[in-house]
């Protein structure tokens, strides 16, 4: 007698939308990045990550913040060092695991980063697949790969953003309650904290509003009954901005801000230029900000109307971040919050099964298997060695030994972009100018950029008149100048880089 088979006898067919095939593209979510990194190891490329590993060299060896300009040939210049955090944690893996430190802790906040972008994506009711999507839209409109403490900033503004959107859904207060410990940890971390200031009182100022038109009995206002209390936005507002000031250099992380913000010399930092859309990142970037509003969109057509803090966070977002490249990450970081919250619904919670839930086994599934392609990943990374000639490739290294090896006099004029490296790499020289651009200031930085662009003459800027030595990237214009001058006898050439000395 033939055997039937019933369903219930078959094993589970895997479709796209089952725990394992979701489990593996979160997998591949958190991971691509990392291991992209691990690849072409974009971070040794980057030139600000060679000072801030300097300066981290230097608070673990003295305890102490730095307050000067230190490894400039401007130290008695005031100095406020905004990632002092950052810049410790960097240097105390680079005394555990050395140059791999740089690529390691690259690849560890893409992770971080990563999971921050699917956690936000997820919003109120976001969908597994659509929230996919929509983070590795993010990921790929940032492009962010390298150790830089920037990444820990888009990170905790996603945390920030999440806990702000929470608590204006549903009125809970709870949520906002983490927000002086981000903000006591944000402020050590990266100077782009202020944003999330920015951003939690504009909270605050909404409400606000919105309390005083209700009284009056405007409509628009009836949809934010269960907004959180206005004297409680003030109090947790106020303790951001206390824990904000739980630094070394209190307030005037807030005036370094305001330096950086108004210098004039960006006007020559192509990074701090209006966005050109000429890239594939740009047009997602703009994808993103058009998806907000469609979500805005969407929710007048189910009757609701247009939550103010969501739109005025929007507008604000866009004016900063198609001005100013450099943080193109708060526009994205805003659009995806607003489209993942586009309903404002709470997702239904399934029944409690014993064992735990099957997300939080899958996510603890996913986070083992993460853990291990990382660890996969790191073990990739070349020796020393071979970090060093991938170094050599963007920076000046054999110039530098030569300059080393040859006590060349000082003083040293040398590249914008390769000041950073040198204070690592070439300490006993001072540089005349690096990436720290509060340091330096308008006067020096100006002077520097317009001499570099020919607006000036060398020996009217003070830096090149007194320079002994010169260390310059070799198809420079001002290398092809130096070349013609009597004054000076190049000494050093190659691929990257001249050296040359002022005559007695």
């Amino acid at each position: 007698m033939k055997r039937t088979h019933s369903s219930a006898d078959s094993p589970p067919r895997t479709t796209i939308d089952s725990a394992p095939v979701r489990a593996l593209a979160l997998v591949i979510l958190l991971t691509a990045a990392a291991l992209r990194e691990a690849v072409q190891l974009t971070s040794l490329t980057n030139s600000d990550v060679w000072c801030h590993l300097r300066t981290g060299l230097w608070i673990l060896q003295n305890h102490a913040a730095p307050r000067t300009g230190l490894f400039s040939q401007f130290l008695s210049l005031p100095w406020t060092d905004s990632t002092w955090g950052y810049d410790g944690i960097q240097a105390a893996m680079y005394q555990l695991f050395g140059l791999r430190s740089l690529p390691l802790l690259a690849m560890a906040l893409q992770v971080g980063l990563a999971a921050a972008l699917f956690l936000l994506a997820r919003g109120s009711r976001q969908t597994f697949w659509p929230a996919v999507l929509l983070s590795a839209s993010a990921q790929y409109a940032l492009a962010t790969s390298t150790a830089q403490p920037a990444t820990c900033s888009i990170i905790l503004f996603a945390v920030e953003l999440a806990l702000l959107l929470r608590s204006r859904r549903t009125g809970e207060f709870r949520p906002l309650l983490w927000l002086p410990l981000l903000f006591f940890f944000w402020a050590n971390l990266h100077i782009s904290f202020v944003y999330g200031i920015f951003a939690s009182t504009l909270l605050l100022v909404v409400t606000a509003i919105e309390s005083i038109r209700s009284r009056g009995g405007a409509t628009w206002c009836a949809e934010r009954a269960l907004a959180v209390p206005v004297p409680k936005l003030v109090a947790i507002t106020a303790g951001s901005l206390l824990a904000s000031l739980c630094s070394p250099y209190s307030y005037h992380l807030y005036r370094a801000w305001f330096t950086n913000a108004t210098s004039a010399a960006f006007r020559f930092v192509a990074e701090l230029h209006a966005n050109t859309f000429r890239r594939p990142q740009d047009y997602v970037l703009l994808l993103l900000a058009m998806g907000a509003f469609v979500a805005f969109g969407y929710q007048k057509s189910q009757g609701r109307s247009r939550d103010p803090f969501a739109y005025s966070l929007m507008l604000a977002a866009m004016s900063l971040s198609f001005a100013i490249q450099r943080d193109r990450w708060v526009a994205v970081l805003v659009s995806v919050a607003i489209i993942a919250n586009a309903s404002t619904s709470e997702p239904s919670r399934p029944a409690q099964e014993p064992g735990g839930s099957p997300w939080s086994r899958q996510g603890l599934a996913v986070a083992i298997v993460t853990f291990i392609v990382f660890v996969g990943a790191a073990t990739q990374i070349p020796a020393a060695e071979a970090l060093m000639e991938k170094t050599s490739d963007a920076f000046p290294a054999q110039a530098a030994d030569y300059v080393r090896q040859n006590h060349l006099p000082q003083p040293l004029f040398n590249e914008y972009q390769w000041g950073s490296f040198l204070t690592w790499y070439l300490p006993e020289y001072p540089v005349a100018i690096d990436a720290r651009a509060d340091l330096y200031g308008d006067d020096l930085n100006l002077a520097y950029f317009e001499l570099m662009n020919g607006y000036s003459s060398p020996e009217s800027n003070t830096s090149f008149a007194r320079a002994h030595t010169l260390l310059l990237k070799r198809n420079s214009g001002l290398a092809e100048a130096v070349r013609g001058m009597t004054q000076f006898t190049v000494v050093y050439s190659d691929k990257l880089a001249i050296v040359a000395v002022r005559k007695d």
